[in-house]
C-alpha cells in the first residue's frame, strides 16, 4: 500500500470519528434537554413536555412544571457550553491536557471576587456579578501564569498545573474565610458557591449571554492559530501565525467564558477538563473540530449532571457541581497517571 493510500485512509478515519463525535454530542444535548424538561420532583412524559413548551396555553400541572424548568435548562446549556469551550481553549493555549478553569485557578478567582462583592460591596445586579467575576478570573489566570513562569524552562505544563492547583486551594480557603463568619451571606450563597443551575433567572442570563456569545465566536475563530501553535512556536511562525496575539486572544476568550459561567452558576469544576480530553480521543488535536465539539459536549454533560443531581435523592437535590466533580475526579486521575508514565 502506498503512503498516499495510507494517508487517505487515515484522513477518512479521522473524518468518520469526527462525524461520530458530533453526532454523539448532538444526541447527548437533545437527550439532556428532554430529560431536564421532563424529569424532576414531578416526572412528565417527553411528548407532554414538548407540547407544554410549544403551546403556552396549556395550563395543566404537568405543563406548568415543564415551563418552570425551561430557565434551568437554558442556563445549563449556556454555562456548560461556556465551560467546555473554555477548557478546550486553555488546554490548547497551554498545550497541557490538565489545563482546566478549575485546576488553573480561574474559577476560584472569579468566585473569590464575587464573594468579596457580596460580602463587602453589596452587589446585586447581573452586571456587577459579571464584572467582578471577569476581573477575578483574569487576575487569577495572570497570577498562575506568572508563578508558573518562574524558573528554568518558562511556563511549562507541569509548572502551570502545580501553580494552578496551589492557587485554587488558596482561593478556596479565602472564600471560606470570608463566608463562614457571615451567616447571612453564607446562607444566601451557599448553593452558588457549590456550583449549580437551580437558581436560573432570565434577567441575569439575558445580561451575560451576549458576553458568552462574543467569547464563543472569538474562541472558535482562534482554532486555526491553535492548530498551528500545536506544532511549536517556530513552526507556527513559519506558517505565518503571529503566536503572541493569538495566544492572548484565545486565553482571554477562555477567561471570559469561565468568568461569565461562574457569575451565572458558581464555580463548577471538571467540565472543562473532562469534555475536551474525552473528545480529543475521537476528533484528535484538530481544534477546528475540537472546539465546537467541546461546546456541545460541555452543554450536554452539565445538563445531564443537573438531571442526575435531581434524581439521586428523593428529599433533596445534589448540585450539578458536585455531580460533575464525581465524574471529573476519576478522569483527572487517569490523565495524571498517563502524563506521569509518558514523562518517565
Amino acid at each position: 500500500m502506498t503512503q498516499l493510500a495510507v494517508a487517505d485512509r487515515r484522513t477518512a478515519g479521522r473524518a468518520t470519528r469526527t462525524t461520530i463525535a458530533f453526532a454523539a454530542c448532538g444526541a447527548i444535548v437533545v437527550l439532556a434537554i428532554v430529560a431536564s424538561l421532563a424529569l424532576g420532583v414531578r416526572d412528565v412524559d417527553p411528548l407532554t413536555a414538548l407540547r407544554a413548551v410549544l403551546d403556552p396555553s396549556i395550563g395543566t400541572i404537568d405543563a406548568i412544571a415543564v415551563r418552570e424548568r425551561i430557565p434551568r435548562t437554558v442556563l445549563g446549556l449556556l454555562v456548560g457550553a461556556a465551560l467546555g469551550l473554555a477548557g478546550s481553549l486553555m488546554q490548547g493555549v497551554t498545550r497541557n491536557p490538565l489545563a482546566d478553569p478549575g485546576i488553573l485557578g480561574v474559577n476560584g478567582g472569579a468566585a473569590l471576587a464575587v464573594v468579596i462583592g457580596i460580602a463587602f460591596l453589596g452587589i446585586v445586579s447581573p452586571w456587577q456579578y459579571l464584572s467582578l467575576a471577569l476581573v477575578g478570573a483574569a487576575l487569577a489566570a495572570a497570577f498562575v501564569y506568572v508563578v508558573g513562569s518562574i524558573g528554568r524552562g518558562g511556563p511549562t505544563p507541569i509548572k502551570l498545573a502545580l501553580a494552578g492547583a496551589a492557587t485554587s486551594a488558596a482561593l478556596a480557603s479565602l472564600v471560606s474565610a470570608i463566608l463562614l463568619p457571615r451567616t447571612d451571606v453564607l446562607t444566601i450563597f451557599r448553593q452558588w458557591q457549590i456550583g449549580g443551575i437551580g437558581g436560573a433567572e432570565w434577567d441575569r442570563m439575558l445580561v451575560i449571554a451576549p458576553v458568552i456569545g462574543i467569547a464563543v465566536v472569538v474562541g472558535l475563530l482562534s482554532a486555526p492559530a491553535l492548530d498551528a501553535m500545536a506544532l511549536g512556536e517556530q513552526a507556527a511562525k513559519g506558517l505565518g501565525v503571529d503566536v503572541g496575539p493569538w495566544r492572548l486572544t484565545a486565553a482571554v476568550a477562555g477567561v471570559v467564558l469561565c468568568g461569565a459561567g461562574t457569575a451565572l452558576a458558581g464555580p463548577i469544576g471538571f467540565i472543562g477538563l473532562v469534555v475536551p480530553h474525552v473528545l480529543r480521543l475521537l476528533v484528535g488535536a484538530n481544534h477546528r473540530a475540537l472546539l465546537p465539539a467541546s461546546l456541545l459536549g460541555g452543554a450536554g454533560l452539565l445538563l445531564l449532571a443537573d438531571v442526575v443531581g435531581r434524581l439521586i435523592q428523593d428529599t433533596a437535590e445534589v448540585e450539578a457541581g458536585i455531580v460533575a466533580a464525581f465524574v471529573g475526579a476519576p478522569v483527572l486521575i487517569v490523565i495524571a497517571r498517563r502524563s506521569r508514565m509518558q514523562g518517565l
